[in-house]
């Protein structure tokens, strides 16, 4: 299967609507980093359970259920002040350290067991 590479972290545009909307129903009174991380975590499960017991997820289903992740998420960085790209490609160097290539290219072990 190729991999196909697209952008991951929502556009000014997105964001703007997502907060438009949120504000339009008053809703971020209810939008604590707690109950936004609550969120994420019930949202992720429900992204798992297309896969509970066929690979061959319903795509529509997988689609909406990743737009409620990534919506969560992009809320709660927002919440807190976070801008997704530093932390995302902050992440990424550390995890490239754990990792380096000449040890991990091609195995699924854990950084620790490398």
């Amino acid at each position: 299967m190729a991999v196909r590479y697209v952008r991951t972290v929502v556009s000014d545009e997105t964001a703007k609507e997502i907060r438009a909307f949120v504000e339009e129903r008053d809703w971020s009174q209810f939008h604590t980093p707690e109950n936004l991380a609550k969120s994420i975590s019930i949202e992720a499960a429900e992204l798992l359970e297309c896969y509970q017991w066929d690979a061959d997820a319903d795509v529509v289903r997988v689609r909406e259920e990743l737009a409620d992740v990534v919506t969560y998420s992009f809320m709660l960085a927002d919440r807190l002040g976070l801008d997704l790209d530093e932390i995302v490609l902050a992440k990424l160097a550390k995890t490239r350290e754990k990792y380096p290539v000449e040890l991990s290219k091609g195995r699924s072990t854990k950084y620790d067991a490398l």
